[in-house]
């Protein structure tokens, strides 16, 4: 008698791709509350005399990247905050950002050059949703370059469907959301200290796209309170990022969040939702 034929088992799915079916995209209430974009603004106007009163910057250069659709006019708000705080901010002057288009990349590479020669010493990225994707990469290829990276409810982990941007994003930029090797890199972190600055009531991308693994000592997550269109223009973001540039990138620590800071600050290094991911 024949012995029975075995059934192979079933592979086991990738990890990341087993913790991307708990991850979805920001639902209709957290959407809606986009809308209060304009508030945060206002608020950063009403509380400007109190953040004037942190310790001013070293003056280095900060190259500021716009999000996906948007251009540099996005950004001013913080450019004047940063100039306010005696940096030296600049927009990335490629009109609007519609995805790493031929010819994009290469400009952000000539950008970070031309801003190092020009102020002798190495600048910081700034990178608000996609943008923060340039600046992480650009970081990477150019680590002698770069003093640090911060990022803004940048989808820079997870799966591209955990964002309610992802068909807009392959309609502009006529790429592929959905190439496994490419975001298999993204998802690595630049060998530079970097932060990344998220909301958990974020209405474009699911937080959990945007946080930085646990095991790299120069990674770390803030979390504050802001929609995905505020955060370039919210307080509370504002305040982490003058508190992260004016940190000495050899002797970078991560975001203290104790004491006063406890209120409206929250960091994490180590959900437990993301970690096997890593």
């Amino acid at each position: 008698m024949s012995s029975p034929t075995r059934r192979k088992p079933t592979p086991k799915a990738p990890a990341d791709e087993d913790t991307a079916l708990h991850s979805v995209p920001p639902g209709l209430w957290l959407m809606m509350l986009e809308a209060r974009a304009p508030w945060e603004a206002m608020a950063l106007a009403a509380v400007s005399p109190w953040l004037s009163k942190m310790p001013s910057g070293d003056g280095h250069a900060v190259l500021v990247f716009p999000g996906l659709g948007a251009n540099d006019v996005s950004t001013l708000a913080l450019r004047r905050f940063l100039k306010q705080h005696n940096y030296q901010p600049h927009a990335w002057k490629q009109g609007m950002n519609l995805g790493p288009r031929d010819g994009v990349l290469e400009g952000c590479r000539e950008r970070i050059r031309e801003l190092h020669k020009e102020h002798g010493s190495k600048i910081s990225l700034i990178g608000w949703s996609l943008g923060g994707i340039y600046a992480r990469e650009m970081a990477k290829e150019m680590p002698d370059l770069v003093r640090c990276v911060i990022t803004l409810g940048t989808p820079f982990t997870g799966h591209p469907k955990a964002t309610n941007a992802w068909r807009f994003y392959q309609t502009v930029s006529r790429q592929n959301a959905h190439d496994e090797e490419l975001l298999a890199e993204v998802r690595k972190p630049p060998p530079v200290p970097t932060t990344s600055i998220y909301s958990k009531t974020d209405g474009i991308v699911a937080w959990q796209c945007s946080i930085n693994p646990p095991q790299h000592a120069h990674t770390e997550n803030i979390e504050v309170h802001a929609s995905h269109i505020g955060m370039g223009m919210n307080p509370l973001a504002m305040y982490a990022i003058a508190d992260r540039l004016r940190q000495d990138p050899d002797h970078w620590k991560r975001f203290d969040a104790q004491g006063a800071r406890r209120w409206f600050f929250k960091v994490a290094h180590q959900p437990e939702v993301v970690t096997q991911w890593y």
